[in-house]
């Protein structure tokens, strides 16, 4: 096994360490331990050769550009938002090393929230993070290490970067984490995003984004409910007619029908509400066909809601005023999809003994996106387990010893590899 003691006491204390970032614990919740958790990982990682050249969150200007989704930009006005998640840069290698001989990995250290107590039985880790992704993150330093013992030029004449980051989970979707450092320069030539993919290179990231429907109207108490604009039944209205309408571009990303809020109590007609959608696209036309897709699905209900509940007793007043009430916004969208097609990068991944994705396995989002157009650069997504499968984001979230002890071989393949061929030894 390549994973040592040492590795698998770094994995259960990373475990350990909640990171969840304000945006999955909600305001008023703890903060997330990430600089602990980053501090640890530097720790480990220095033995190796590793030293840190960036550790800090990301400033305000950084959420100036297009594309950050609406909560974080609310989330943000809390100065403390971005100071309790700082992200992390460690090099292998001398400064002098250039980009055209060096490997990038991105590990995010966040997590979504909630999940048991960190656990090992065996072959099976159990914990938040124990797949996605950081499990991934100690099996990449244990394959640097076996790297090392194979190539002496790596760390040489070839260097290593790790982005160690925050603000992956949550719907941040990598604006506070991943795209700052990409922009600051922080890439190389070869560019690898760990998540679960079951050891299969995948070279391509969707993006998502949210569509909100919002009802303001006039609440009404049980007794007179007629009075009021009831928003519980507009809006499972429209969330029943506009799933269905979008239900037809599920082949081409994933729609998901998601929260739907009024309020809790039964002897009370709310008034206001929201319905969310969260949509993801594999290319930029397919992103604004959906938006289309939306618009005109939220349109024709908003019609049909309106002819069948005029004549009602209870909702009349709520069908009179449905369009005045009701109005479709979008809290995220706009972002970038990767579809790396740089056949170095096949090329090297193939002679590393790595296979691909299959081209009909639908791709998942990740903070690979923020690699799309950047020159000189092939990026992959590689990792080991499943995101289904090892039940990441829920409480069953689990990864195999096995699972991990595998990708750390691949990712000494690959360093070796491209420590070779960059340096004119193939």
């Amino acid at each position: 096994m390549t994973l040592t003691d040492g590795d698998l006491s770094l994995l259960m204390r990373l475990l350990e360490t909640p990171t969840a970032g304000p945006l999955e614990v909600g305001p008023g919740g703890p903060r997330p331990r990430l600089r602990q958790a980053q501090d640890d990982y530097a720790r480990a990682a220095a033995p190796l050769g590793f030293r840190t050249v960036h550790h800090a969150p990301a400033g305000p200007g950084d959420l100036r550009p297009p594309g950050v989704p609406a909560a974080v930009r609310e989330a943000a006005a809390d100065p403390g938002f971005l100071e309790c998640q700082p992200s992390l840069v460690l090099r292998l290698g001398p400064d002098t090393v250039p980009h055209g001989r060096t490997a990038m990995f991105n590990v995010h250290l966040d997590t979504v929230a909630g999940g048991p107590p960190a656990s090992r039985e065996g072959d099976l880790v159990r914990g938040r993070g124990a797949v996605d992704a950081k499990g991934p993150a100690v099996a990449l330093l244990a394959g640097v290490r076996a790297a090392l013992e194979r190539s002496p030029r790596l760390g040489r004449d070839t260097a290593v970067l790790v982005q160690a980051v925050a603000g992956e989970e949550g719907g941040a979707m990598g604006v506070l984490g991943t795209r700052p450092l990409v922009a600051r320069g922080y890439t190389g030539r070869l560019n690898v995003f760990c998540e679960p993919t079951s050891g299969r290179y995948l070279t391509r990231s969707t993006a998502s984004m949210t569509a909100r429907v919002s009802v303001r109207g006039d609440d009404a108490i049980d007794d007179r409910p007629h009075t009021g604009h009831n928003a519980s039944v507009l809006l499972g209205f429209l969330a029943h007619r506009m799933g269905r309408a979008l239900d037809a571009h599920a082949r081409d990303g994933a729609v998901c029908v998601a929260g739907l809020h009024t309020g809790t109590l039964h002897n009370r007609v709310y008034g206001s509400g929201d319905l969310l959608f969260n949509l993801s696209y594999a290319d930029a036309r397919a992103g604004r066909d959906l938006e289309r897709a939306v618009a005109g699905a939220f349109d024709t209900a908003l019609e049909e809601f309106t002819a069948s509940f005029a004549c009602t007793a209870l909702f009349a007043r709520t069908a009179a005023d449905a369009r005045a009430l009701t109005r479709l916004d979008w809290p995220k969208r706009g972002l970038p999809v990767l579809d790396d097609r740089d056949p170095w990068g096949r090329g090297l991944l193939r002679r590393a003994g790595v296979p691909p994705w299959p081209a009909d396995e639908p791709a998942f989002t990740c903070d690979a996106i923020w690699m799309a157009g950047v020159p000189d650069a092939c990026t992959v997504v590689l990792g080991p387990g499943d995101l289904a499968a090892d039940g990441a984001h829920g409480d069953a979230e689990r990864v195999r010893l096995s699972d991990l002890d595998g990708f750390a071989d691949t990712v000494a393949r690959l360093l070796t590899a491209f420590t070779d061929e960059t340096n004119g030894d193939r």
